[in-house]
Formats: C-alpha cells, sequence, structure tokens
C-alpha cells in the first residue's frame, strides 16, 4: 500500500482517520457535510425545485397578467410576459427546473401559444403528486394514475370541441394592405379565425390594437395557406420591425419588405413594373480557381489588366440588358466602378441581400436565382409591379418594399413602434398568433377560452374518479384538481376571488350543463366565452394537456441525478 504524504494534503478541508486494523484514510469535511437524497426524498425534492420555477411565471398568465423585466449579463432589458422568452432568457442552475424550459420551448416550437400555461398545468400537477407522495403512494402509482386520467381530458377535449368555418379562399385584394385605418370590423369572411388570434392577443403589449394585428396575421395566414392540404409555410410570411411611429402605423404588405437600400443615391427611388435579375453571382471580374500569384511590372501590363476588368463588367451589363431586366438584386457587394456602371445603364440595383430574403424575393416575384451572368433569360426574371424605398422619420433610415408581386403567396408584416423593446414584444405577440390561425386551418375545432375547457376536464376526470377503485381514484382526484389551477389562477389575475370564482363557475357548469362558462378576467359581465369570442385551438390545448402531463411523469419517474465528474460515490 502506498505511503501517504500528509504535506500533500489540504488538512484545512481534510482529517486522516484510522480504521479498526489501523490503516489510514481521509475524510474530506465538503463531502461529510454533503448531503444526497435518494427515492422518495429525491422526487420531493425534484418537485419542488420545478415548482420554484412555475412560480415565477404564473402571474404572467391570462389578460390581465403581468409583464416581467429580463435584463441579460450585458444589461439588455427585456419587457414580456411570453412564457418561453422568460424561461429562454432565465439562468437556471437545477437540472429538473430545466426540464420545465424544454417544456415550454417545445409547446412553442409545436404549436406556437400556450407556452404559460403548459408551464403552470404542469407545476399545478406535480404539486397534486407531492401530496400523494407525502400521503405513502408511490410516484410510478401516481404517474400511472395521471396517465389514465389524461386519456379521460383529452376525450372530454373532443367532446365539447366545436368546428368553425375556413374560408374556402382568400378573397381580399392581393394588392392591398391592412392596416388600423383601413380596419371596419368586417370580418365575416373567417370570422372565427379573427376571434381565435384576437384572444390569443388579449394578453400581449398589442391589445389595445389586437383588432388591427388579429385581421394582420389572418389576412397573412390566409394569403400563403394552402387550404387544400391544410397547410401554412411559415417561411412566406416575414415579420420585420422598425423603431418609429407607433404601433397603430403598423401594417401587412403583400409583398417582400429588405432593410437595404438602392446601392447609389442617384438610383431612382422606385420602380414601376419592375424585371428583377436575382443573382447569386458577384458583380466582379471571375478569378482562377487555382492558387496563382499576379505580378505586374509596368505601366502597359497595369492597363490590360484594367481594360480585362471593364470588359468583364461591360459584358455583364449586357447580359442583363438582353436578358430584359431593369433592375437587380445581388447576394454580394459589388466595387463603385460596377455601381457606376449600373447607374449609367438605368439598372437600379439593392446589393448583400441575405440568402432567406433573396429566396423569398424569387418566391414573391415568380423569379429564378441565377448563379452565373450566362444563365441569365428573360424567363429567369421575377416580376413586382413596384418596388419603391420608403422613409422614416429624421433618422432618415430606409427599406426597400417589393409588392404588387406576380405571387400573392408572400406576405410581410410591417411592424412599428416606440422603442426597441415594444418592436419586439409586438413581433413575438404576432408570431403567437400567426400560430393560433395556422393551428385552426390544420384543424378547424375550438375550445372556449378563460378556463372554460380545463373545468369542463376538471369535472369530467372528477365524475371517473368515482367509478375507480384503489390508488387510481386519488390520482385522478389529484389531476382534476391540477385542471383546476388555470381558471384559479386567471381569477388571481384578474383581482378576482380564485376560490369563489371557480366554486361558481363548476356549479354552472354542472347545473346549466354549459361548458362555455370561464372565467371573466375582463369584467365584461357575462362568464359565457363562446358570447365574449374568446377561443383557442383545440390542437393547442391538446398538446398542453399532454406535454404537462407527460413532463410530470417524468420527473415522477426520477430518483436521483447524477453529474458526471463531480459525484463520486
Amino acid at each position: 500500500m502506498a505511503a501517504l504524504n500528509p504535506q500533500s494534503l489540504d488538512m484545512s478541508n481534510a482529517i486522516v482517520a484510522q480504521d479498526e486494523m489501523g490503516r489510514p484514510f481521509i475524510i474530506v469535511r465538503d463531502q461529510g457535510k454533503k448531503q444526497r437524497s435518494h427515492g422518495i426524498e429525491a422526487t420531493k425534492s425534484h418537485i419542488i425545485a420545478a415548482r420554484s420555477v412555475a412560480s415565477i411565471i404564473k402571474t404572467s398568465l391570462g389578460p390581465r397578467g403581468l409583464d416581467k423585466i429580463l435584463v441579460s449579463p450585458d444589461g439588455d432589458i427585456t419587457i414580456t410576459n411570453d412564457g418561453a422568452t422568460i424561461l429562454s432568457q432565465m439562468q437556471i442552475d437545477n437540472q429538473i427546473a430545466k426540464l420545465l424550459v424544454e417544456l415550454s420551448k417545445s409547446q412553442d416550437d409545436e404549436i406556437g401559444d400556450g407556452t404559460t400555461g403548459v408551464v403552470v398545468l404542469a407545476s399545478a400537477l406535480l404539486d397534486q403528486a407531492l401530496e400523494l407522495i407525502d400521503k405513502g403512494i408511490h410516484p410510478i402509482k401516481v404517474a400511472h394514475g395521471f396517465d389514465e386520467a389524461c386519456k379521460v381530458a383529452i376525450a372530454q377535449l373532443d367532446k365539447i370541441a366545436d368546428e368553425v368555418k375556413i374560408p374556402s379562399s382568400f378573397v381580399k385584394s392581393s394588392n392591398a394592405t391592412t392596416s388600423n385605418a383601413d380596419f371596419n370590423g368586417d370580418v365575416e369572411d373567417g370570422e372565427e379565425l379573427f376571434k381565435a388570434s384576437k384572444t390569443s392577443l388579449g394578453s400581449k403589449i398589442v391589445s389595445k390594437f389586437h383588432n388591427q394585428f388579429a385581421q394582420m396575421a389572418v389576412d397573412a395566414v390566409l394569403s400563403v395557406a394552402d387550404l387544400e392540404r391544410k397547410d401554412v409555410d411559415f417561411e412566406l410570411i416575414k415579420v420585420e420591425g422598425k423603431v418609429g411611429g407607433s404601433l397603430d402605423d403598423s401594417k401587412l404588405i403583400r409583398g417582400v419588405i429588405i432593410d437595404k437600400e438602392f446601392s447609389h443615391p442617384q438610383m431612382p427611388k422606385q420602380v414601376e413594373d419592375a424585371k428583377i435579375a436575382i443573382l447569386t453571382c458577384p458583380f466582379e471580374p471571375p478569378k482562377p480557381k487555382t492558387k496563382h500569384k499576379l505580378e505586374i511590372s509596368d505601366v502597359e501590363e497595369f492597363k490590360v489588366l484594367q481594360k480585362y476588368e471593364q470588359d468583364k463588367f461591360i459584358e455583364m451589363i449586357e447580359h442583363l440588358k438582353e436578358s430584359g431586366a431593369n433592375m437587380v438584386i445581388c447576394q454580394w457587394g459589388f466595387d463603385d466602378e460596377a455601381n457606376h456602371l449600373l447607374l449609367q445603364n438605368d439598372l437600379p440595383a439593392v446589393r448583400w441581400v441575405g440568402g432567406p430574403e433573396i429566396e423569398l424575393i424569387a418566391i414573391a416575384t415568380n423569379g429564378r436565382i441565377v448563379p452565373r451572368f450566362e444563365d441569365l433569360a428573360s424567363s429567369k426574371l421575377g416580376h413586382a409591379g413596384l418596388v419603391r424605398e420608403i422613409e422614416f422619420g429624421t433618422t432618415k433610415d430606409k427599406m426597400l418594399v417589393i409588392e404588387k408581386c406576380d405571387n400573392v403567396k408572400a406576405a410581410t408584416i410591417f411592424i412599428r413602434g416606440s422603442n426597441k423593446m415594444i418592436v419586439d414584444e409586438s413581433i413575438r405577440a404576432v408570431h403567437d398568433a400567426i400560430c393560433v390561425v395556422r393551428n385552426l386551418i390544420k384543424d378547424n375545432r375550438v375550445i372556449y377560452g378563460g378556463g372554460a375547457a380545463e373545468i369542463a376536464m376538471s369535472i369530467a376526470v372528477q365524475e371517473e374518479s368515482d367509478k375507480r377503485k384503489g390508488i387510481d381514484q386519488y390520482a385522478f382526484k389529484a389531476f382534476a384538481d391540477a385542471l383546476d389551477a388555470i381558471p384559479m389562477t386567471l381569477a388571481e389575475n384578474s383581482g378576482l376571488n380564485s376560490i369563489e370564482a371557480l366554486t361558481e363557475l363548476k356549479s354552472r357548469h354542472i347545473k346549466e350543463q354549459n361548458t362555455h362558462l370561464g372565467v371573466d378576467c375582463l369584467g365584461k359581465g357575462s362568464n359565457d366565452m363562446k358570447e365574449l369570442f374568446v377561443i383557442d385551438p383545440l390542437i393547442s390545448k391538446k398538446q398542453q394537456v399532454l406535454l404537462a402531463t407527460q413532463l410530470s411523469r417524468m420527473i415522477l419517474k426520477i430518483n436521483d441525478v447524477i453529474i458526471s465528474g463531480k459525484d463520486s460515490y
């Protein structure tokens, strides 16, 4: 046995002891104090960690939910009540709590809305599970009971869902723009889509203009939707924001907006009947593919090289002219000489346009992306009725608008706001509204908001629990109580007595057999969510319940956390 060297030990953190045979061993004080929970105790600690995270965003649920200020390590400030954004920017060290962040992200990626509600429901399920564990019920039994109760809740959602009418076609003019000034409340075509979009915006910063923003979201989705396949390509909808003006100035443009300007200040600021050459090749003379070294020893050689470059530039311009193009959009930059030649030949140009924007322009104008000047042809040009440069405020910030395009299946929602925080939060709000409309096109069934669906599910699960025997009965009751957390939180955030509001609503649900009754968060004087037009897509609510149940099952089945390289037992 190797001899111990006491000088090599940090005796401030360790002591040397001897066993009954006189052999020395070391006790490190930090390890002696370290407590590690196993089994049931570990499961309880995991539930408590997850609950602490959920309690932070619980107050952001509903139309009266409060916002959070998020400060980044660099000092940048974000103000939002979007659950996915709050959780993604929080610094969370606990591994179990990070699962809630992933849960919210999963809801956001799959559905786009309901990111706060899914975390609140998962937290409520874990709270109820903790009470059952304290009563001596094994976590695996609780997880199994939750899984069975979830099936009953989903079946009830299918039972109470209503179908909404989806427009068979998009009837608005493809060249129109939607703004608050245009909005007159006439939304007969796609009215239910408008109501659902409006519901998702009720808790957002744009709620003052939710009619305008809801209409923009519906028009944008319908303009790009494939109604036969029930599919929406989000790549065709672009959301752009620019600081300045007010939210009222936001509008939907049937076309594309890019944050660029014409490459030369003397180029025309407006091009009508634009035939656009969309290039991904650099506007410069070709270079050999091999490694080379070019030495110029006298003036004549330099002039030869200069003439070669000029001839190549002229050749490129001729290719553009022969194709019939009267405007150029290039993915790469070009130097002053090329820029001057484009100006001299009346070819307005835009440079350094990003790859995704190039693709969107090609789709909107029915053009082809051209990788070589030799491939240019009139059939490959994109067409737009109008391309114009617009300026903003005293800063003279410029953007390029391509509208009246050949292909109406491209839309840009252009958002204005007084500062960057409002613009960013408005973009997040519009994204949620677009996702809601997309979900209704995929599945046109809806349920009613304000906690009405959760109360209906809770009653159904409670009734089912009375038919069960054994431990499942406790799990079913716990699941029903967890579902009640959503309407209670909505009532609490709206300044109402949560217990009184929930008791009254449950009683009316049973007596009147009306599953449309929910929490009147805005004080409209009615609890009928159908009458108040507060609707949610069925697909969104289903996903919330399923994801929350799956996460709670996962956490209940974890009894230890092992960090590789740190713990050694």
